[in-house]
């Protein structure tokens, strides 16, 4: 008998569970809530969350903590404020400048931490890799140290962003300041890889538009970690140009300068180094880099002096006790960029945020900079000068410098179309 009440008992609960189902399943769904027609009424219901892949073994160190600390730094500011009821927040990942341990990173960072975007990235190899990945999965990158004309060139695409000066644009900034000299004898130098050959291609083929009455009386490159450049300065010496212009990358940049003040070939002519007057150089080499260079640097701590630029200059000293190189600051603009993004898309989706940082105009230290729409590369004012002694510091710093404007250095859309075959 009590077998028979357990089995009614149990059948009745089961009833009532069944009718509950079928009565719940015949109401009408909550509906979603519909995003605002005004991005700035949304809010978020978690942190925007940043991964950030870079090289932080070995010596591209130096420049790839500069950006990490001045992302940091820019947190705070963003944070204060908030971003629709949010903060941003980071995590970061170590791809010992190899493009396969960068991809293993991304993926890992995309699946299993969930970022809303990447970003970092000094190898250029290693962004052009992740890149692709990107592509595929809609998630935003965005490259603040990696060069490659490529990234937003032949490669680029609707979810790669770029902070940095590429190839293509030093080139062309190069040569509209130089032709601007009476000088039409030319040394063409640089390290062995893409990067070397590209600086160096981009600037001639825009000088000679500018200076068809030039030539070029040497063209060499060096393998890349060249230890000794004596053959090298024998071979200018011996070429007799005007100028040299030089395009060392990487690990070669500070030997090189360091070589060419030993042969203080300065004296003999010009020369005109790329990123010859970044901070990071100059101030690890001290009284050893040469005077009277002509280098370029997409920054400096010291110039333009506006109240916004030295603000954030003293900031990041007094945060970490050095000033920031063009790397540090690229790191600080980058996170602006992704926070004034996401308040202007009002979502953490990702398409929505690419739409948003395409085309967008923010403040910075040097000024208003743009994200161009059309292939994402950031018009951005770009510094050369020329180095001398300063009475106050233990290095050399840019004097006379030239601030060419972002506008006219950037390569025409038409150019960027006809190299992705559009």
């Amino acid at each position: 008998m009590k077998k028979n009440r357990f089995a009614i008992s149990l059948f009745l609960v089961m009833m009532l569970l069944l009718t509950a189902l079928v009565l719940g399943g015949c109401e009408d769904p909550e509906p979603a809530e519909p995003p605002p027609d005004d991005p700035e009424e949304a809010v978020f219901e978690r942190n925007i969350k940043v991964g950030i892949v870079d090289t932080y073994t070995g010596p591209p160190t130096v420049y790839t903590y500069d950006a990490l600390d001045a992302f940091e730094l820019a947190l705070k500011e963003i944070n204060e404020e908030g971003i629709h009821g949010v903060e941003m927040e980071f995590v970061t990942r170590d791809e010992e400048f190899a493009p396969d341990q960068a991809l293993s990173w991304a993926r890992e960072l995309v699946t299993r931490e969930e970022v809303d975007v990447l970003c970092g990235f000094m190898s250029s190899a290693s962004a052009l890799a992740v890149s692709e990945y990107v592509r595929e999965e809609q998630v935003p990158m965005i490259t603040w140290a990696a060069q490659s004309e490529q990234i937003t060139g032949e490669a680029g695409h609707s979810y790669v962003f770029s902070v940095v000066p590429n190839t293509r644009i030093s080139g062309r900034a190069a040569a509209n300041f130089l032709a601007e000299l009476p000088y039409t004898r030319y040394a063409l130098v640089g390290s062995d890889f893409e990067f070397g050959h590209a600086i160096i291609t981009r600037f001639w083929d825009t000088f000679q538009e500018l200076r068809p009455d030039a030539e070029v009386v040497l063209e060499t490159y060096w393998p890349v970690g060249e230890a000794d450049f004596t053959p090298y300065i024998s071979s200018i010496r011996g070429a007799d140009p005007e100028v040299v212009v030089a395009a060392p990358g990487g690990a070669d940049q500070i030997p090189l300068t360091k070589a060419i003040g030993d042969a203080e070939l300065t004296d003999e002519m010009e020369v005109y180094l790329h990123i010859g007057t970044d901070h990071a150089a100059l101030s690890a080499l001290g009284d050893e880099a040469p005077e009277g260079m002509y280098g370029s640097s997409s920054y400096h701590y010291y110039y333009p002096e506006t109240e916004e630029n030295l603000a954030f200059a003293e900031m990041f000293y007094e945060e970490y006790e050095r000033y920031p190189n063009f790397v540090g600051y690229n790191g600080y603009i980058t996170a602006h960029l992704i926070a004034e993004a996401f308040r202007e898309a009002g979502s953490l989706d990702g398409e929505a945020f690419a739409e948003a940082l395409s085309g967008l105009t923010i403040d910075s230290p040097v000024g208003p900079i743009t994200m161009r729409e059309y292939d994402n590369q950031l018009i951005h004012p770009f510094f050369i000068g020329k180095t001398a002694e300063h009475p106050d510091k233990p290095y050399l710093i840019s004097t006379d410098i030239t601030m060419l404007d972002g506008e006219k250095i950037m390569p025409p859309v038409e150019e960027i179309m006809e190299v992705r075959g559009e």
